[in-house]
């Protein structure tokens, strides 16, 4: 029930509207519940540093990053082969059905269809996501 409640009072506070000034805490708490739901989704097999061992690739700096690409990874020649950059919209369509959006993928995966909680992830995903190398946002 919490983990249904949680981004679901999320999302009403961001469609409510906030106060001015408030945009920095309410993306912080975007941020805070998708490391939430990440942890509970996601980190079974992902992890968000490269220096930590996980079953499926890491994601820190995932955004951005060229699909198939992270050194020394066993990815399916589907992946590999995708020419897929790891955008917002790319990510969300991998995050509801990894299966229809890429064929041929060997990761399995339940979807996740809720918008709210796709928002939240994404939002987790691009506060570990640097482009220039400088250190990343934990």
């Amino acid at each position: 029930m919490q983990k249904i409640l949680y981004p679901t009072i999320l999302s009403l506070a961001m469609t409510a509207g906030l106060p001015a000034g408030a945009e920095p805490l309410f993306e912080q708490i975007k941020v805070d519940a998708g490391q939430a739901l990440f942890n509970g989704e996601c980190r079974r097999c992902h992890a968000t540093d490269s220096s930590d061992p996980s079953y499926g690739p890491p994601l820190e700096n995932v955004l951005g990053r060229a699909a198939g690409s992270v050194p020394d990874y066993p990815y399916s020649v589907a992946l590999e082969a995708s020419g897929i950059v790891w955008t917002e919209a790319a990510l969300r369509a991998w995050i509801e059905d990894n299966d229809g959006f890429m064929p041929g993928t060997k990761m399995r995966h339940v979807g996740i269809t809720d918008r709210t909680v796709q928002d939240f992830i994404l939002a987790y995903l691009g506060s570990i996501t640097t482009r220039d190398g400088s250190e990343i946002a934990k």
